[in-house]
């Protein structure tokens, strides 16, 4: 999950995340996501490491279904 620079949350999946950090921060219209062109710098705020494509795709529509509020009790530390 990455903050936008107008402070939203943008949730989404891949398999190097460094690269796209990267990415969403290029402002490239190939690259990162159509959501965050307009709402950058982003910076990452949470992570989670998932076994397969399959479990992170859901891990991912259960975390956007969640409430801004919900979303943001992930970021603080157990």
């Amino acid at each position: 999950m990455v903050e936008c620079a107008d402070g939203s949350l943008y949730t989404g999946i891949t398999t190097d995340l460094a690269r796209r950090l990267r990415e969403h921060n290029s402002g490239a219209t190939n690259a990162g996501a159509k959501y965050t062109r307009a709402k950058q710098p982003v910076t990452l705020v949470y992570h989670e490491p998932v076994d397969s494509r399959s479990a992170a795709t859901r891990r991912e529509l259960a975390i956007k279904s969640l409430k801004r509020n919900d979303k943001l009790k992930l970021l603080t530390p157990r």
